[in-house]
């Protein structure tokens, strides 16, 4: 699912699959998730499992994958990447820093968010453009995915935190009854290592909601952002 949100030269993996087999950890990071609980762990795990078979996409061996502040990855040298995971699905998202500058990938249950939760994520101006737009689709949750992407491509470049409100979104969809599409997140925050207008995909399947942000190397020979299909 993540693999249709991002250019070929990205490579994906993905698994449906909720726990991995015991010793698919190495040492050092099992001990980041000793003390977890079960649930932290199988997340941990099989994301990680994720990020090594995109690890062998492009033809790299697998190496351990730790963690920098607000959880962010920390890749090999030479690469940018993301992960996610929810229930029921888990991905990695990995390509050389000469193609990709930073990246960011969400999965999501396709539900409404909980109570209270929508206020603190959706700007009254998104509001607005998701009224009459339902059409099958929790736009406040693919919302909530998408600005997580946003944030994941943001973070590694800025080293500081973008909340919900600093990123305000337009949607768009492929056709008028398509389950995926674009949308466009205008940083109401800037910083000069990241453009004011950021791009990205989306798409609902089987109960999942994903999306995803690349930014280019050369987004200001450019002129802005480029996404690719």
């Amino acid at each position: 699912m993540i693999e249709r949100l991002l250019p070929a030269y990205v490579s994906c993996a993905a698994t449906r699959e909720v726990s991995v087999a015991d010793g698919t950890l190495f040492p050092e990071e099992e001990a980041l998730v000793a003390r977890s609980v079960p649930k932290r762990r199988n997340d941990f795990a099989t994301a990680r499992a994720c990020a090594r078979r995109a690890m062998g996409g492009l033809g790299l061996e697998p190496v351990p994958v730790l963690h920098g502040k607000r959880g962010m990855p920390l890749w090999p040298d030479g690469i940018v990447g993301s992960l996610t995971h929810c229930e029921g699905y888990r991905a990695a998202a990995l390509a050389r820093a000469a193609d990709v500058l930073s990246l960011g990938v969400d999965a999501e249950p396709h539900a409404p968010l909980p109570d209270g939760v929508e206020a603190l994520v959706v700007r009254p101006a998104e509001r607005e453009r998701f009224a009459g737009e339902a059409g099958g689709i929790h736009w406040d949750r693919v919302l909530f995915s998408a600005k997580e992407s946003v944030f994941k491509t943001w973070y590694p470049l800025t080293l500081t935190e973008l909340d919900f409100s600093e990123a305000d979104l337009t949607f768009r969809r492929a056709d008028d009854r398509a389950a995926d599409g674009t949308f466009t997140a205008r940083l109401l925050r800037t910083d000069p290592a990241v453009p004011p207008v950021l791009e990205g995909r989306w798409r609902v399947e089987d109960g999942i909601v994903a999306t995803a942000v690349l930014l280019r190397p050369d987004w200001r020979e450019a002129g802005g952002p480029v996404q690719e299909p």
